[in-house]
């Protein structure tokens, strides 16, 4: 459902200091002199959702899941045109640490992220959801049960699962 101008706005006015918290903890693993800045890279997501026809703009853990998605495949793309423009010159890296639960490693490449990631979510699309929720979106295992319509406990246990998917599928060779 596509927003008036005047729900976006006051939506966006309720998230947009925690949209800026996460845009800035997943720069803070960036390297020195990074281009994309937290405002910037909340604006580009926004800007991103508005182009977006199935967003509920009156639930704040579906908008702020779908900015996360959205700050994520913006930092994928300015890595990859930072190795395009460098020819295969070293990838961006963020730090995997969500909520003092890391992933197994303390920074890792986002493009390696990225592709584990998909790869999880083509095993299992909830996982790979629930990663994407927790940690671009940031969102509490309440707020994604109540997202994605599941139990606590069966977020904790995908949660548990994914982590330690990714940490072996990122470690290994």
């Amino acid at each position: 459902m596509e927003p008036t101008g005047a729900e976006a706005e006051r939506m966006l006015a309720l998230v947009y200091e925690e949209l800026r918290r996460l845009a800035a903890s997943y720069l803070r693993g960036e390297r020195p002199g990074h281009t994309l800045q937290p405002t910037a890279l909340v604006h580009e997501a926004y800007l991103r959702l508005l182009d977006q026809r199935q967003v509920d703009w009156s639930n704040r853990a579906q908008l702020i899941g779908l900015a996360a998605v959205m700050m994520r495949r913006i930092l994928v793309n300015h890595a990859r045109d930072r190795i395009a423009e460098k020819r295969g010159g070293g990838a961006e890296h963020v730090s995997l640490t969500v909520a003092g639960e890391g992933i197994g490693t303390a920074e890792v490449n986002v493009l390696d992220l990225h592709d584990a990631l998909t790869r999880l979510a083509d095993l299992d699309p909830r996982k790979g959801r629930i990663v994407e929720l927790k940690f671009f979106g940031g969102l509490t295992t309440e707020e994604i049960a109540e997202t994605l319509d599941l139990s606590v406990a069966t977020v904790e246990r995908d949660w548990k699962f994914a982590r330690a998917w990714l940490s072996r599928a990122m470690s290994g060779p």
